[in-house]
């Protein structure tokens, strides 16, 4: 019965599909990304999405690629999806989303995919609708093509520091700059750089250069936008700067992509949950990370 009620969907179902997502915009805006996009469908989109159908239609969703991501998935459809999961064996570098859904799923699978390397329950999902409630830092632009030698570091240092181990570290970082470069190609990498003398960086005109705080517009649509890898110099934390910094990239987000701006965050990490909140960030939700 759980495989009859499962289906895997392709782009003649994105209408569908997206309505799912629509009933909670910030929770599903991974997955209503990866639907808007051109590459859904095919080999370039990066995975594939699973949908559960009950007694009225498509209920619930499961994007399956280098993440597990489920969407309005009740018990029924955690069950169909872990039974999916399992026999197709793990593909994915984490399972994330809601929490009680995420949590779901890996009481189903542990036995057979486990141990995780980690297990983050208590992720608040935060949105800002409205500006910013600080003043916008003015250094906080686009950064360029020309600044990846600074931007790619910078990168890495937050991707070691959030998840534990370095991106680098398998093929010496081709495909992490080459993830990074696409970012900053598209318009979606923001970034303050200053001149600091005496800092690790790039000679500039005004002394060396480096990354003091970065954000990336992860997932994207013409609704809302996550906000991730935000990160402050460990050499410039205690200045102040991540509040108006975030409040840049929201006033960026509002002004030219979307009107939502959404961000997940570590619940332990009571300072960073603090600082969106000056920003006028306010809590919708909770997400689950299990990490392999």
């Amino acid at each position: 019965m759980l495989r009859s009620s499962l289906r895997l969907l392709d782009r003649h179902d994105v209408a569908e599909a997206l309505a799912v997502c629509d009933r909670d915009v910030a929770a599903n805006l991974f997955v209503s990304a990866r639907l808007s996009g051109p590459g859904f469908g095919n080999r370039a989109g990066g995975g594939e999405l699973w949908g559960y159908h009950d007694s009225h239609g498509l209920a619930s969703l499961c994007w399956s690629g280098a993440n597990l991501v489920p969407v309005q998935a009740d018990e029924e459809a955690v069950d169909a999806f872990a039974d999916r999961a399992r026999r197709q064996g793990r593909n994915c570098s984490s399972i994330v989303g809601p929490a009680d859904a995420v949590l779901a799923l890996w009481r189903r699978l542990e036995r057979y995919w486990g141990p995780a390397r980690e297990v983050r329950a208590e992720q608040p999902l935060m949105a800002l609708e409205g500006p910013p409630v600080v003043a916008p830092d003015p250094r906080v632009r686009r950064s360029r093509l020309d600044e990846l030698d600074l931007v790619v570091p910078a990168c890495v240092a937050m991707f070691t520091e959030e998840v534990g181990y370095s991106p680098v570290a398998q093929d010496g970082g081709a495909l992490y700059h080459a993830q990074v470069t696409s970012l900053v190609a598209g318009g979606r990498s923001l970034v303050r750089i200053d001149d600091v003398p005496g800092a690790p960086g790039v000679l500039g005109a005004g002394g060396r250069r480096e990354v003091v705080f970065k954000a990336e517009l992860g997932s994207v649509t013409q609704r809302a936008v996550q906000v991730q890898g935000v990160w402050v110099n460990p050499r410039h934390r205690g200045r102040g700067l991540a509040a108006p910094g975030m409040a840049a990239v929201a006033r960026v987000v509002q002004a030219e992509v979307a009107p939502l701006v959404t961000l997940y965050v570590n619940g332990y990490n009571v300072r960073a949950v603090r600082t969106y909140e000056r920003v006028g960030f306010r809590r919708v939700g909770t997400f689950a990370t299990v990490l392999f």
